[in-house]
């Protein structure tokens, strides 16, 4: 999605995002009611990402749940780009992931495209993304996947695999198609264009170790979409099923407008900030409030504009009885901003040191997630 207001690409997010007009332009569906009870019922409960929309489309779906009950195996793939530390907006995917994988005990493929980081960034080395990617396996295993059931895997080292499949998926991708999808140009090196195809490879990785048939459904940031449609286009002639897909909205970033962003780092919550760290990047967060007390308590606060109350909305209150009073009391101007900002700062100090806490842990059992080819 690009026009004058805003940019969805695989790449780059910016501007407002029209949600509605990303699921017509992308060719997904709303995720409907329907589908949502169905999830609970197999989950045992609503997850808080369901009741507050922030997963909101998806491709099929409804089919993958139906291959599952009909003894298909279910599996999971996502994934991370390691080109900098986790912040919030990364987890949302991951969370869910995990949930999904409780409530159908399914495998799931977790993939590092350390590859990815090297052919699009011109300013980071191997070396770098190298323990970037270490990291970020720390903070995947804090998610609380299961180890006998996850398996991480980087492109760089599990590329015999993968490259098998790639190469298979390539020769059914041409060079139009993948400027046109991706926008490629005659200056994108090489490396770019073939990219797409060791994205798609795990689509069909658990197939290919296993040589059983599976159904897998990506979990993921609705941006990333364009790379499942080449797979699923690729599917059929491979002899493998089509991949189904779940989709998130952004988290936004802490100024105004846009989503969270490493790229920059006042605006994000990293996993690794101190406690300190990240209370300050919330007390400097933009809110809907008006510029003055007095002004707040006459004409009350915006909160569909604020970016506290989206984070407590979104994520960081599960009590929707609290939710729906906070967002009362801002527009009666009852409550100020202040109030809201120390409240989510010390939900995300207590999320900081329980996850940082499960980070350290992490480096023990490495080992017990990783693909082994």
């Amino acid at each position: 999605m690009q026009n004058s207001e805003s940019v969805v690409t695989p790449w780059e997010v910016r501007g407002e995002i029209d949600y509605d007009e990303l699921i017509r332009q992308f060719g997904v569906e709303p995720l409907t009611e329907d589908l949502i009870v169905k999830l609970e019922r197999h989950a045992g409960f609503r997850h808080i990402l369901l009741r507050r929309g922030m997963f909101f489309a998806h491709r099929e779906f409804g089919d993958w749940m139906k291959s599952y009950e009909n003894g298909v195996k279910a599996t999971l793939y996502t994934g991370r780009g390691p080109s900098g530390n986790t912040h919030l907006g990364h987890l949302i995917p991951w969370i869910f992931t995990k949930y999904l994988q409780d409530a159908f005990d399914a495998d799931l493929y977790f993939q590092l495209t350390d590859d990815e980081k090297y052919l699009f960034n011109q300013d980071l080395t191997t070396e770098e993304i190298a323990k970037y990617t270490q990291e970020n396996i720390l903070d995947i295993i804090a998610v609380g996947f299961k180890p006998k059931k996850t398996k991480i895997f980087t492109n760089l080292t599990n590329s015999r695999p993968l490259y098998n499949i790639a190469v298979k998926v390539a020769k059914h991708v041409t060079f139009s198609t993948a400027k046109a999808t991706f926008g490629f140009s005659d200056s994108s090196n090489i490396g770019m264009i073939f990219f797409p195809a060791m994205q798609a490879a795990p689509c069909f990785l658990p197939q290919y170790l296993e040589g059983k048939d599976s159904h897998v459904l990506i979990p993921c940031a609705i941006d990333q979409d364009p790379y499942w449609r080449i797979s699923r286009d690729v599917a059929p002639k491979l002899g493998y099923r089509k991949t189904a897909g779940i989709f998130s909205k952004f988290i936004p970033g802490l100024g105004a407008g846009g989503k969270m962003s490493a790229s920059m780092p006042e605006t994000a919550i990293f996993l690794s900030d101190t406690v300190e760290q990240a209370t300050k990047k919330v007390k400097n967060a933009f809110t809907g409030g008006q510029p003055t007390i007095k002004e707040q308590k006459e004409k009350g606060g915006d909160p569909d504009a604020c970016v506290v109350y989206a984070y407590l909305f979104s994520l960081f209150d599960e009590d929707d009885a609290s939710v729906a009073e906070t967002c009362r009391a801002c527009k009666s101007g009852e409550r100020m901003c202040g109030t809201c900002k120390n409240r989510l700062a010390e939900k995300v100090a207590a999320f900081l040191e329980e996850h940082q806490e499960k980070r350290e842990k992490a480096k023990d059992i490495v080992e017990d997630f990783m693909l082994k080819e």
